[in-house]
């Protein structure tokens, strides 16, 4: 047997957005904060294929067997690996399974077992391509593909969807800011393999107060490149989390002076910055230690590992913020899981399928009558 698209077949992209879309021709779902994969079934033969279209299954064997166990045999649905870690999903587990030892990824599923969130189905338990179908005719067969083949599957699961802003509002104050963002689809489009055009995203915007510990040189010329962003942990020391570079030539030149006249001890008195890495010249490997006077806002997307993940943004300076007031605690998680989302959204997909089949019976009983 032969599936109607290839494994190549990318995956449509989100466009980022400063705010949520709204109109009847938007679908929204949670923003999951994982590693997009398609999953490819054709009979005993299952592929796991990531958005850069490389083969994801030798990492995440868990998910190979939970997409053999599903009871269809042919079937390409896209979604979202996860991996569950107490309440939260964590994305360093995520990056611990990429690892060349097939002896150590297996050590890690047994440890935290990975799960498959899936939003689209692109082709159907019959063989069937969808991908040419409107989104709201794919989400349909998708609930329906649900209620027969993912009933009891704890390791795949389906994401919730909604057409109503007021749920939307409800996810964000069930989950806060455990919910990674929002993404909104366009229920009247085909799939937009490999295009941004059908889909946009909002993310959780997160903010934080950070001491500015040091700072590096840009790699040419005489001005600051980025500030070095710390945090301070119970014992009272200053711990190196991130970076913010995002400064026009103007604002480096202007903030230049300034940092260099706080050159200076105590800087980072926890985890301070790492040396220079294989990418850095020999200046930007380099940083400068400053007094702890600065105190900066940023923006950022996520705070994992100790770390914020990505580059922050600058909103503002803070002088009325006390350093010793930028405690890690801005950047803990809240309790509460993204995943509370997934309990209703087959339970919902099932009660949806009996309500069309008690309408289509009463509709059969009229016409008879």
């Amino acid at each position: 047997m032969t599936l109607p698209i290839p494994r190549s077949y990318a995956p449509m992209e989100a466009l980022q957005v400063g705010e949520l879309p709204l109109g009847e021709q938007w679908q929204y779902e949670p923003k999951w904060d994982g590693f997009r994969c398609i999953a490819f079934r054709d009979g005993d033969k299952v592929d796991l294929m990531s958005k850069s279209g490389k083969p994801l299954g030798r990492y995440f064997p868990d998910v190979m067997e939970a997409v053999k166990a599903i009871k269809a045999d042919r079937f390409v649905i896209d979604g979202e690996i996860v991996i569950p870690v107490g309440k939260l999903l964590s994305f360093d587990e995520l990056l611990l399974r990429i690892h060349p030892a097939a002896s150590r990824v297996k050590k890690l599923a047994d440890e935290h077992p990975a799960m498959l969130i899936v939003f689209d189905l692109l082709v159907d338990d019959k063989g069937a391509s969808l991908v040419k179908e409107p989104l709201a005719s794919r989400r349909d067969a998708l609930e329906e593909f649900a209620v027969r083949n993912l009933a009891g599957a704890g390791a795949i699961r389906l994401s919730p969807a909604t057409t109503a802003e007021r749920t939307v509002k409800r996810w964000y104050a069930s989950v806060g800011s455990a919910l990674d963002g929002v993404i909104a689809k366009r229920r009247d489009l085909p799939y937009q393999s490999g295009e941004r055009t059908g889909m946009q995203k909002l993310k959780q915007k997160r903010t934080a107060d950070c001491v500015v510990g040091g700072f590096r040189y840009a790699s040419k010329g005489s001005s600051m490149g980025s500030l070095l962003l710390g945090l301070y942990d119970e014992d009272g020391l200053l711990n190196h989390v991130g970076f913010c570079s995002a400064f026009s030539v103007a604002e480096r030149a202007e903030l230049t002076p300034k940092l260099e006249a706080l050159k200076g001890k105590p800087g980072f008195t926890g985890q301070a910055p790492g040396g220079p890495s294989r990418w850095s010249t020999e200046r930007t490997g380099e940083w400068e230690p400053l007094k702890t006077k600065l105190v900066v806002e940023v923006e950022y997307d996520h705070f994992t590992g100790g770390r914020f993940r990505h580059g922050t943004g600058f909103l503002r300076w803070r002088p009325d913020k006390s350093p010793k007031q930028c405690t890690m605690k801005q950047v803990q998680r809240e309790a509460a899981s993204s995943l509370l989302l997934l309990g209703a959204a087959t339970r919902s997909a099932g009660k949806k399928k009996e309500a069309g089949a008690a309408v289509k019976k009463k509709r059969a009983s009229h016409r008879k009558g």
